[in-house]
Parts: C-alpha cells; structure tokens; sequence
C-alpha cells in the first residue's frame, strides 16, 4: 500500500528460516490494503459491547475470502465467529476485538486489534499445514463491558486450542502484559416515595441509603490494601426534590493485581451495600452484569518469541509496566498459553480512552503498526509451531 511498508527480516530472527518469514511478511503486504481499509472501516462505524454487528461481519467476510471456514455467532454470541484454515497438531488463535467505547468511538484502538489478528490469520494460512498448524481467528466482542472472550471460553470456542495471542494499541511498546482483575457490580436500592414535608416519616429513602453506603466504602479504602481498588458512579437517585426516593442505583468496579483477592473484596464492599440497606430500611439489589475479569499470565515462551520478533522487525524497545488496565483477554491466559502485547501507534502522548487517541488509531502510524503486529503475531505462531527452528513440532503445554 502507498506510504505504508513493513521493516524488512534482519538475520536475528527467532526462527531460523528466514525464507518462510519472508514469505509471511511478503503475505501482509500482498493484504495491506484490504487490512488498512478493515481498520479504517471498523473506525468510522463504531459499536459498542454486543453491537458490533458490521465490524463482526467485514472481519469474517475478509477472511472468509481468502479460504477460512467461518462460523458465525460463535459461542452463542451474535457478534462473534470463529475462522479457521489448516489442519496442523498445533492449532493458534488470534483474537480479534472490535468493540468501540460509548461516546469515545475507537478510542481503545480495537479496529487496530481486528485488522491485525485477520493479518496474522492472512499471512499464515498458506504456510498452516506445512508448518503443523490449524490457524484460527476469533472475533471476540464486548472487551470494554461484557467481558466477551470469557464468555466464549465458557462456550467452548478456545477448546483445544494451544495458543491464543493478540496485541493492543497503546502509547508505549511493551511485551508482557500487566492488568488488574476487575469484578463489576450494580447496585439497586428500592424503598417507598412519600411526599418529603406532609409526610417524610411513611417513606424509606433509597438515595440515603445509596450515601450510606459510599460513605461506608469511602472509610473502608482507608483501610484496602494498595492494590486493590473500589470506584463507581450513582446511575439514578430519585426525580424531584420534594418526594422522598424510592429509587436509587449506581455501577461500581472493584479491581486487585490477583484474581484470588477479587472475591474478598467483593465480600467487603458488598457488606457496606448491605449495611445501608439495614440503616435505611430500603431493599437492596446486587446484580454482577458481566463476567470478573482476571489478572493476566503471559505464557513465557510465547512472550519471549514475539518479543525476537518485534525486534528483528525494528519495532521499539519494550518497557515494563504496573498493572494499569483490564482486558478480558486474561481469561483465557488462566487456560491457554496467551500473550497480549502493546505497540505504540505514534499517538503524541494520547493515552487509550482519550479521544485523541481515536484519532491515533486511524493514521498512517497506526497503520504501519497493525500491518508490523500482523508480521509479528505471525511470525510468532510459525516459531511456536516448530517451522522455522527444525521442527519442534507441538509445544509442551
């Protein structure tokens, strides 16, 4: 594509056969136009968690062209599918997401993770059977709210998969990736309206027993370890000042650097929720709206292939971070060998879920990076697969 290109193999590639790499990458650049045109497309027409109809479908249709049998809606879910091409012992997934944020539009960079998990798909699925692999491409929706790919690891659609990779767009380069879980929470208080000056004393307030509440959580920080983390909004607290609420509601998050510590801090905030409710006389609702998202594992090996890769290609040097992000990915780090690296896409200091760096994911940076993430990813599943080293054959799991 014009103005876009691929940094060439240097002779320090993870695997030893330079020629099947090459041929990968030449494979990119033979698609660079169809991938550039899917990111720009998904772009344009964001949709949010279980919406994303359009992006699902022109993902699908991409790959669907090129030879892979596609099954749409997988898992039960409208807006994902599964491709799949080869026959190989070691079968690799790549992860598309494509949801955008409400109100942000592609401010995550997903369009950039679509494109470039079909990418890696497209490139190597000339190669699949001779280097032993089953390559698949799985649109997964819903990552910002929903918690999409832990849905579909419930329904199955990573059994019997030995790999699973994908990268994000991001203001910096890293390879091994750091997230909090995260656990979500909606609260409803229900009590009885009356009028707030003739007859105050026949009502039960749900908005104060909401502030009970937060007052409440607000003193248990004090008293949180620092990694873990409770924050949220209230939704709804009555509609006229003169009637006592009878309706109060709010979403909350709870986040820890460790799975294991979601539950007991669920337990503690949700003893605040119930305490207000017994102070105010008001009945309480707690609902999960979405599936916890756990704190990720990369799988060493992987990391230390794509991290070869990326260098060969010329792509930054990595930086290690705190954990600063969730990403329902981790989910299937806990059952599958994963990784989920980032790539800078040249955003001038715009950090994900900033509408500046939506602009970031459509420029010809962020296209050179998709077009090098799909070289990478690549290149990777051929080194996991044994194709280029003399033949590991299937990785020990």
């Amino acid at each position: 594509m014009e103005g876009i290109g691929v940094r060439g193999v240097t002779e320090t590639t993870a695997a030893g056969d330079a020629g099947v790499k090459a041929a990968i990458r030449e494979r990119v650049m033979a698609h660079a136009e169809v991938l550039v045109g899917l990111s720009h497309r998904i772009h344009a027409r964001p949709e949010t968690a279980f919406e994303e109809h359009r992006a699902a479908e022109w993902t699908a249709r991409v790959l669907g062209s090129a030879g892979f049998e596609v099954t749409a809606g997988a898992g039960g879910l409208p807006t994902a599918f599964s491709a799949s091409y080869g026959s190989g012992p070691v079968t690799v997934a790549f992860c598309a997401e494509y949801d955008a944020l409400p109100g942000l539009g592609h401010a995550c960079g997903h369009n950039v993770i679509a494109a470039a998990s079909a990418g890696a798909g497209l490139a190597l699925a000339p190669f699949a059977d001779g280097l032993g692999l089953t390559v698949k491409v799985v649109g997964t929706p819903a990552e910002e709210r929903g918690g999409g790919k832990a849905l579909l690891l419930e329904a199955g659609v990573f059994d019997g998969v030995d790999a699973a990779m994908m990268v994000h767009p991001g203001p910096f380069e890293t390879v091994r990736f750091r997230s909090f879980a995260l656990g979500t929470l909606d609260v409803e208080y229900l009590g009885r309206p009356a009028h707030a000056t003739l007859a105050p004393h026949e009502g039960r307030n749900a908005a104060d027993a909401m502030t009970l509440a937060q007052v409440a959580i607000g003193l248990l920080r004090q008293q949180l370890p620092r990694d873990w983390h409770v924050h949220g909004v209230v939704t709804a607290a009555g509609e006229a000042p003169n009637v006592i609420p009878a309706r109060a509601a709010a979403s909350y998050e709870i986040r820890a650097t460790r799975a294991e510590d979601l539950a007991a801090l669920r337990a503690r905030v949700e003893a605040c929720f119930r305490g207000a409710a017994v102070a105010s006389g008001c009945e309480l609702r707690l609902t999960r709206p979405e599936p916890d998202y756990l704190d990720f594992r990369d799988d060493e090996e992987l990391a230390g292939l794509y991290a070869a890769n990326a260098a060969a290609l010329g792509r930054p040097a990595p930086v290690e971070r705190e954990p600063f992000a969730m990403t329902d990915m981790a989910n299937v780090s806990h059952a599958v060998r994963a990784i989920h690296p980032m790539l800078d896409i040249g955003a001038g200091g715009a950090v994900p879920h900033d509408p500046a760096f939506a602009a970031a994911a459509a420029t010809p940076a962020a296209d050179r990076a998709l077009l090098e993430a799909a070289v990478i990813l690549a290149w990777t599943a051929a080194d996991l697969a044994g194709g280029g080293d003399g033949g590991r054959g299937k990785p020990s799991l």
